[in-house]
């Protein structure tokens, strides 16, 4: 197992101000750790309470600033309030991470319902559409910007019994793509990552336990193991710093090498 909680970047993030969906757990709480550790304030966004204040209290712990706004990424209203609280509290918006999503729900093609699939999409893919909808203004407002998305590597691949994940997912990756374009000429970067199997509460969850994920997964990649999530949270602190200024539109995968395959 690899632990960067206590490392810290080269890239120092003082004086910015990064929002963080998703952030009561795995990829979005070590994301949100992680950019606290480098020094900016963050908005922990997620529906669970409990674990969002958790979140924040974590990260005023590395001495920076954090608040909580209980958000679910499908409602439109809600996404705006989030931003508008971001920029309210913290006088702009500089780094966005849109993370929050699901699994969805597993199963052939043919064995969708509409309620299936809607369900899956409106976490995994509208709810990316809607959170860039109202950060590029708030980012164009101020004066530019990086937002990271969570993609995965079903983004990039087919995927048996996923095929409402894997569409929302391609559909993440399509969307980083064009927010980069139409973007760009506001000093505005949008990146995305794409994890191959990470250890976290939804995979557990999927796979029925630590143990049981990386006994199922690790062979997958050849690196021989699963991510932690914070290596991932390294590569979404790296993509939201300067160090990655001329980088934009990009999918980055991070799957322990089954890209190469």
């Amino acid at each position: 197992m690899v632990t960067l909680t206590d490392t810290t970047s080269v890239q120092g993030l003082e004086n910015k101000v990064a929002l963080v969906t998703g952030a009561t757990s795995g990829i979005g709480r070590a994301a949100a750790l992680a950019l606290g550790r480098n020094g900016a304030s963050v908005v922990v966004a997620g529906r669970r309470g409990a674990e969002g204040k958790e979140t924040v209290e974590q990260i005023e712990q590395t001495g920076s600033d954090a608040i909580f706004v209980r958000t679910d990424v499908t409602d439109e209203s809600a996404v705006e309030h989030l931003v508008d609280r971001a920029v309210e509290s913290y006088d702009g918006l500089d780094i966005a991470v849109n993370n929050a999503g699901n699994v969805g729900r597993p199963g052939p093609l043919e064995g969708l319902t509409d309620e299936d699939w809607e369900y899956t999409l409106d976490a995994n893919l509208r709810g990316v559409w809607l959170s860039l909808k109202y950060e590029l203004p708030a980012m164009r407002e101020n004066g530019g910007g990086t937002i990271i998305n969570t993609a995965s590597e079903f983004g990039h691949v087919g995927a048996e019994n996923f095929g409402a994940y894997a569409a929302a997912k391609h559909g993440v990756v399509a969307l980083t793509r064009v927010a980069a374009l139409e973007g760009a000429t506001d000093d505005i970067r949008v990146n995305a990552v794409s994890p191959g199997i990470v250890l976290t509460p939804m995979t557990e969850g999927v796979f029925g336990g630590a143990e049981a994920v990386r006994e199922q997964t690790a062979a997958n990649h050849p690196l021989g193991r699963i991510a932690d999530p914070e290596e991932i949270a390294e590569a979404i602190v790296w993509l939201g710093s300067d160090a990655a200024s001329f980088v934009s539109g990009e999918a980055l995968r991070i799957d322990g090498g089954k890209a190469a395959r």
